[in-house]
């Protein structure tokens, strides 16, 4: 899902309405998308009653239970993963800002919270410069590489079209359906990852090769599609279900492709996987965690249990 990858207004690995992330979410705050505006936040606050379990917390390392701080890069791109749904000088909201603020809670420390691009976030873990990095990053085999992952929700990729576009009917269940047609996706996915290494399917089935439009922010994809410079938006399963619920973005989900279990990411061999994941067990266990995700109309994606570094599906 790629869920991997990582924008103001609308927009999945993809606006407001798309969000990328999955995948890796896409992209930084950008340009409003044609027609879009900013989705508003939902009220209620499941957060605000969670507490401090010290035994979790006693599983940090001694200089952060002493510091009391943890360093955050945050992918802010689209509902309902992350967005700003009141201006980019307003506090960020979204599924991964709950997520991220009620395991701080449990683990008693406070989030020092620093946006950043989505593809800059995992080198950015392992030079140091955060402790954490959310964006709905997607577990690959190839991010296990690098980077350390603690579980909170189950995502994956998906594809949308514009309602009016007569490019695919039904859902994509094979690239080959892409055959011919213009795809945008957002820089640094596992979407883009994945229609670069599978772009010989069509020529196999002696068709026209799809073409990859990559895009910086979700905004801009978004807007590409509605005007018709792209066919077809491969993002987040999630962002892009929200992003069709929303009447000014005009469009339509293709269904769900590949499903990707989406994590906190550390540097590899960071000693704060086990906290984290005890922080989002706890959060599963006394229900704040069901409650966060049916705030943000996610409970389809909703884990059993967080895991560190599980195998990418397949």
């Amino acid at each position: 899902m790629n869920l991997r990858r990582t924008v103001s207004a609308l927009g999945l690995a993809l606006l407001p309405v798309l969000a990328l992330t999955a995948c890796g979410s896409g992209g930084t705050t950008g340009t409003t998308a044609v027609g879009a505006q900013a989705s508003p936040a939902p009220t209620d606050d499941p957060v605000a009653a969670v507490r401090k379990v010290d035994s979790i917390a006693a599983l940090l390392p001694a200089d952060v239970r002493k510091s009391g701080t943890l360093r955050i890069g945050s992918s802010v791109g689209a509902p309902p993963s992350a967005y700003y749904p009141n201006g980019s000088d307003k506090a960020p909201a979204g599924q991964d800002i709950d997520l991220a603020d009620a395991v701080a809670k449990v683990l008693g420390v406070r989030l020092e919270r620093q946006e950043a691009s989505f593809e800059s976030i995992l080198p950015a873990l392992g030079s140091g410069k955060f402790d954490v990095g959310t964006g709905n990053f997607g577990v690959t085999t190839e991010r296990l590489k690098r980077v350390d992952f603690v579980t909170y929700i189950n995502d994956g990729q998906g594809f949308a079209v514009r309602k009016d576009s007569p490019a695919i009917e039904g859902k994509v269940t094979d690239l080959t359906q892409l055959c011919g047609l213009t795809v945008g996706t957002n820089a640094g996915t596992t979407f883009e990852a994945t229609l670069e290494a599978e772009k010989g399917v069509c020529a196999k089935a002696g068709k026209k090769p799809y073409d990859v439009k990559v895009y910086s922010e979700n905004a801009a994809s978004l807007t590409a599609l509605q005007q018709g410079r792209i066919d077809v938006i491969m993002s987040t399963i999630n962002g892009l279900r929200h992003q069709a619920s929303q009447p000014a973005s005009r469009t339509a989900f293709l269904g769900e492709y590949h499903r990707l279990d989406v994590g906190f990411a550390f540097q590899k061999g960071s000693p704060l996987t086990k906290a984290f994941q005890a922080a989002v067990n706890e959060l599963i266990e006394n229900g704040t965690y069901a409650r966060i995700l049916d705030k943000w109309g996610t409970s389809a994606s909703a884990i059993d249990a967080s895991r560190i570094n599980p195998p990418e599906h397949r």
